[in-house]
């Protein structure tokens, strides 16, 4: 059977399927992980474990020797990227409660919605639609987006905009496996090629994890809100990451919009934030349910929008309909290190 093969075929599927099948079994028997216990309730109930693994690998499978080119490319996208999402949270804060919407159309939008589905871009969409429809260089660009998974950045715009107070060992916390991995991967470059492999093995076990905490009629009540978040996402992020591509990375903002998705890893943020801030609890679930709907949008659209843009780029500069304007024949440029 080629199950592997099916699933790769579904954008983020490593992610999104393993939490949809968590997320079934727990709508439909939300007890089945204290019914097993061992293992299986640790395997259901283990978010927060598996993603300090995964953050520790993702830590170690950066090289700190980027090329400049790359450093430029990948700095100007995620620092835009984080850019916007604390200037929407700075408006948002003034119209939107801590606990989020309670009743209407747009019960369940939160701040920790908003920004959560904003701040992190989906590196794996992005360097397989750069592979295509970029240079080898935008397609290295990928890098530094690491640097946005997990908790830390979505921590630091909920504390700088006063919606939150972390205190510095939170912050030391949600960083230092990261940190701990990306110092030993520069290190040893064999504990970088032992560990950075694990980082896409552990992807669908967190998937599950997280699954397994989601009532999918949460989903249900909240999907057209959640398909209008994935669109506000690729219009509200896509368009400033476009320009910064262009004016500052010096691309033509194919890179940009191919960045302007929502991280598979992002659907934890919610719960891990409300978990060291109690008072974002209320509104953790339906975040959780919101950025999932995101992701499945913004994955589904950000490749067409992206390859829609390039024709049109390359049509524009004269290149050939098998080339990028840069003389590239899309899928033959080199994998990202």
């Amino acid at each position: 059977m080629k199950i592997k093969q099916t699933i790769d075929k579904i954008p983020g599927g490593m992610m999104l399927i393993p939490l949809f099948l968590g997320a079934l079994i727990h709508t439909l028997w939300g007890g089945a992980g204290a019914y097993f216990g061992s293992f299986t309730n640790g395997l259901m109930t283990g978010t927060v474990p598996i993603l300090g693994v995964w953050f520790f690998c993702m830590g170690a499978s950066i090289d700190v020797r980027a090329t400049g080119t790359v450093l430029r490319k990948s700095g100007t996208l995620v620092l835009t990227k984080i850019a916007v999402a604390w200037v929407v949270a700075l408006i948002a804060m003034q119209f939107l409660p801590v606990g989020g919407i309670e009743k209407g159309f747009f019960a369940g939008l939160s701040l920790l919605a908003l920004i959560s589905a904003m701040d992190m871009t989906n590196g794996g969409l992005y360097a397989s639609i750069m592979q295509q429809y970029g240079s080898k260089e935008e397609a290295g660009a990928f890098v530094l987006m690491s640097l946005e998974s997990g908790p830390l950045v979505t921590m630091l715009i909920l504390g700088s905009t006063g919606l939150a107070v972390f205190e510095p060992h939170a912050f030391v916390g949600a960083v230092l496996p990261f940190l701990v991995g990306f110092a030993l991967g520069n290190l040893d470059h064999d504990l970088r090629g032992y560990f950075g492999k694990a980082t896409q093995t552990l992807i669908p076990f967190f998937g599950f994890a997280l699954g397994s905490s989601i009532d999918l009629t949460v989903i249900w009540k909240t999907g057209l809100l959640g398909i209008l978040l994935g669109l506000f996402v690729i219009v509200v992020t896509g368009i400033p990451l476009m320009l910064a591509d262009r004016f500052i990375g010096g691309g033509r903002g194919t890179a940009g919009l191919a960045a302007s998705s929502t991280a598979g890893a992002a659907v934890a943020n919610p719960m891990i934030v409300a978990t060291m801030k109690p008072e974002f609890m209320p509104a953790a679930e339906a975040a959780t349910a919101l950025v999932a709907a995101s992701i499945i949008v913004t994955s589904i659209l950000v490749p067409i929008l992206t390859a829609y843009w390039a024709g049109y780029v390359a049509k524009k500069k004269g290149a050939s309909p098998g080339e990028t304007p840069s003389g590239q024949v899309p899928g033959m440029v080199d994998k990202p290190a």
